[in-house]
């Protein structure tokens, strides 16, 4: 287990760093998207306990917003030069904000209409997440391979997110979870 590095131009305090990473979350190494998912659940839970599906709705829409912001800071300002930390400036490892927009995105449904969080639907939620970030079924992966930028990083978390929302819905349907 390594770390990975921060560009040049950013510090690990400064404010870009720190919402990128999740408050270095992604700078753990291997699978930084795993550890900044698995990062995203503790506030993500409290979130949804405190404030039900609403929170969480408005927690994604801020979670999107400062992530696009702080990925377009380290994309932006990384130099042109060749390194293989930034995956040639497409969606850099260390910037994992963007799995926290989709985890929480994807925890909504086991908290409407008043459902308990339990461990095997919170379990789901992450598995799930994690699969459709991974595998990328269409329209994941045109986000992934069409979108540049801090748009690109953001919506393919997103769109991962939703699907996986859709299949906990069903299960939650089905009683299944």
């Amino acid at each position: 287990m390594g770390l990975h590095k921060l560009p040049a131009h950013l510090t690990l305090f400064s404010p870009a760093a720190l919402i990128a990473t999740f408050f270095g979350a992604g700078l753990l190494k291997p699978a930084s998207g795993t550890w900044g998912s698995l990062a995203a659940l503790a506030p993500g839970l409290l979130i949804a306990d405190a404030y039900g599906a609403l929170g969480l709705m408005l927690g994604t829409v801020l979670a999107y917003g400062l992530g696009h912001w702080a990925s377009a800071a380290w994309i932006d300002g990384a130099p042109n030069s060749a390194d293989e930390e930034r995956n040639a400036d497409k969606d850099p490892s260390p910037i994992v904000i963007d799995e926290v927009a989709g985890m929480w995105l994807t925890l909504i449904p086991l908290t409407l209409f008043g459902a308990a969080l339990t461990p095997l639907g919170v379990a789901a939620a992450f598995a799930l997440f994690r699969l459709f970030d991974i595998t990328k079924p269409w329209p994941v992966s045109w986000a992934d391979k069409q979108l540049n930028g801090a748009t690109g990083v953001m919506l393919d978390d997103i769109l991962a997110g939703i699907w996986a929302a859709i299949v906990l819905l069903a299960a939650r349907q089905f009683g299944l979870i």
